[in-house]
């Protein structure tokens, strides 16, 4: 890829697709019978979280040569989200990805990815190794090391990035996006985990992640584990029991989450991530940045899409402000 004059605030690599989500609440996806198109993956939704938020962003990835792809290109420029490295792959279809919503805490997926998605066609030679490392902050998933050529892509960038900056790893473990010789094995995954860890300066990630990246389950000693491989960061989302950040320098900040009524729990750790970028770009205190972004996350949860329900600031101040006024009984 061509070099860039334009430094980013972020780049993000990694999934990009269609998410189809069904219009009615607690249906069976068999009988779901309209559905709402969104763009979707994680690395796209972040990138748009953090554009939300005022910041300039780009996404490295791929879709197919069909009309879904012209569709995501259109998002991503409605977004404020920079498409000039996300380019189409003849033969393969850009993916779509439906789910069932049952609130408030069973959200089933259905991925549509086979043979392979667009976006683990990323070559190394196609990188803008230039922007990468100009970037204030580059982030990339596990499920960009689930497969060839993504996974020697993405090393790539970061060994080329050689901590320059922040570099985020989202742990990002969707065992049924791994080629078949890793099929939800996290033994197989954990190397190309510990590698990326290595070049990583923050890693965020669900317990359930964290444990695949780490072999540990308890959340201080999964964060300690995550110290220990490389990273300077350590975040632990806990669902229900908020959220645990931990520095190297010994900083350690635990947050509840904010209260709200679940709609759809996807796409909430992305505008997490998207928020996080955030605050780290501000260089806020963990605690403040750890609240920002469970109350980001909060609002999307409270929402049916994900990308085009990625919060202002304005908004994320208003439901800090009202988790944080009093209750009164009557």
């Amino acid at each position: 890829m061509a070099g860039s004059a334009k430094s980013f605030d972020l780049i993000t690599m990694g999934r990009i697709g269609v998410d189809l989500y069904p219009l009615q609440s607690g249906v069976p996806l068999a009988r779901v019978e309209t559905f709402g198109k969104f763009l979707g993956g994680s690395a796209a939704n972040v990138a748009v979280a953090a554009a939300r938020l005022g910041r300039a962003t780009a996404v490295i990835t791929r879709t197919g040569a069909d009309p879904f792809g012209v569709y995501l290109h259109q998002q991503l420029r409605e977004f404020g989200v920079d498409d000039r490295w996300v380019t189409p792959v003849d033969g393969l279809p850009t993916p779509v990805t439906f789910c069932e919503l049952f609130p408030p805490d069973d959200f089933p997926l259905y991925f549509y990815r086979r043979p392979s998605a667009p976006d683990l066609a990323v070559h190394t030679d196609e990188l803008d190794y230039f922007a990468i490392r100009a970037a204030r902050i580059f982030w990339i998933t596990g499920t960009g090391l689930s497969q060839e050529p993504s996974r020697s892509a993405t090393l790539a960038a970061l060994k080329c990035r050689d901590k320059a900056g922040t570099t985020v790893f989202d742990l990002d473990w969707r065992p049924a996006l791994w080629s078949d010789t890793a099929w939800g094995d996290p033994e197989e995954a954990r190397p190309y985990y510990a590698e990326a860890l290595r070049h990583a300066t923050v890693a965020v990630g669900t317990l359930d992640e964290c444990e695949i990246a780490t072999g540990v389950r308890e959340p201080h000693a999964c964060a300690e584990a995550l110290l220990a491989a490389g990273v300077e960061l350590a975040v632990v989302k806990q669902g229900p029991k908020g959220v645990l950040a931990v520095h190297r320098d010994g900083t350690t900040a635990e947050v509840p989450p904010v209260p709200v009524e679940v709609v759809n729990g996807l796409g909430a750790g992305d505008a997490f991530g998207g928020a996080l970028c955030h605050g780290l770009l501000s260089g806020w205190e963990p605690e403040r940045t750890m609240r920002y972004a469970g109350a980001a996350g909060a609002h999307v949860a409270s929402r049916l899409a994900c990308s085009s329900a990625m919060p202002t600031a304005a908004e994320i101040e208003t439901l800090l402000a009202s988790a944080s006024e009093p209750s009164t009984t009557v």
